[in-house]
């Protein structure tokens, strides 16, 4: 091999092991543009409806965008805080009473002593390293005011970043189109539209499904008369966006803590998570993905274990878009390499020598 050969061949893989690295450095801040495009991907459709109406100017319309999504926020605040604040404080004011229950092994925690022997668990390690070796303290305290400072700037972080997206992310990708050649930008604007229609499509669908199965939830919950009920309902609609796996944690988990209110509670919430499951993947998603995300049910397993994979929830979250991107990139290039034989195969039966002759 020549050397001009192997040193590019080296220089390669050093300039792959580079964007590794510079990735896996700035992988929180990739995560937050990847939350933003998923934002902005599904605001835009509203901005767009909006500039078909009459607005004159594209920041008018995400500025109008913008005031009623955070119009409705507040408006959700309004509404759910206030109860999950007075069910937190009562959950809080019945602390002791679940602490004597598992004291004496009675109600439905005392399994934890019957069983487990927590009681004197608790005892042996406060004995032999007090409070801070059984909870931790100091590392958690530092740990959970990291991770609410860092909630806090990824949220006005991803805000912004999504308000300039709406604005400006037009013209960014009609400057990539006007720097592709002539011959072939008709082709590359059919693509891009094409995966906005399929990414577009997967996050609004997704989104607009959560919310079905967050406040199914909570309504089920509410009547059943199970501890917290918005908050375990928005704990559905979260994990509800994660694909595959994601409804059937949030089924351990809201039924684990309905079973502990009664027994006739955790049936009749796990029988209704099970329900709305089957509905949610046999009737809500194919009406709202059919005509958008065309995957296979395999396609879509695969590319979600990779996903999760390489960057575990936001992986998993944004596999299936990925997935349909690269889907519509292949059936391009396979449309084009049959258009170009198509083509060829007509040039040669053009000038052949009998028909010359």
């Amino acid at each position: 091999m020549r050397s001009r050969t192997v040193l590019g061949v080296i220089g390669i893989v050093l300039a792959v092991l580079l964007l590794v690295e510079i990735v896996l450095i700035s992988k929180q801040v990739l995560s937050w543009i990847l939350v933003a495009v998923f934002l902005t991907l599904a605001l835009n459709p509203l901005v767009e409806w909006f500039l078909r109406r009459g607005v004159k100017k594209r920041g008018y319309s995400v500025g109008i965008v913008y005031v009623i999504v955070l119009a409705l926020v507040g408006l959700i605040a309004y509404v759910f805080i206030p109860p999950l604040v007075d069910q937190v404080n009562n959950f809080v004011d019945k602390i002791p009473d679940y602490i004597d229950d598992i004291t004496k092994g009675r109600g439905s925690l005392g399994f934890l002593e019957t069983k487990y022997h927590i009681v004197e668990r608790v005892k042996k390690a406060l004995s032999e390293g007090g409070a801070a070796r059984l909870f931790g303290f100091t590392g958690t305290a530092l740990s959970i005011t990291k991770s609410v400072v860092t909630i806090v700037i990824a949220a006005v972080t991803i805000t912004f970043m999504t308000f300039f997206m709406l604005l400006e992310g037009p013209s960014w990708v009609e400057r990539f189109y006007s720097a592709l050649p002539n011959r072939s930008q008709s082709r590359w604007r059919t693509v891009g539209r094409d995966i906005y229609r399929t990414v577009g499509g997967y996050v609004l669908g997704n989104i607009v499904i959560s919310l079905i199965a967050g406040g199914s939830a909570t309504i089920v919950l509410y009547i059943l008369g199970v501890p917290l009920p918005f908050a375990l309902g928005l704990l559905v609609g979260l994990f509800d966006l994660i694909p595959l796996a994601g409804a059937t944690i949030a089924v351990l988990i809201v039924g684990t803590i309905s079973f502990l209110h009664t027994i006739t509670a955790g049936i009749v919430v796990v029988a209704f998570l099970l329900v709305y499951q089957q509905l949610e993947n046999h009737i809500l998603q194919p009406v709202i993905y059919g005509k958008t995300v065309k995957l296979s049910p395999l396609t879509v397993f695969i590319a979600v274990l990779i996903g999760a994979a390489l960057a575990g929830i936001l992986g998993a979250l944004a596999a299936i878009p990925i997935a349909g991107a690269i889907q519509v990139i292949i059936h391009d290039l396979i449309r084009e390499r049959a258009h170009r034989k198509h083509a060829e195969r007509t040039a040669v039966a053009t000038f052949t020598p009998e028909a010359t002759l």
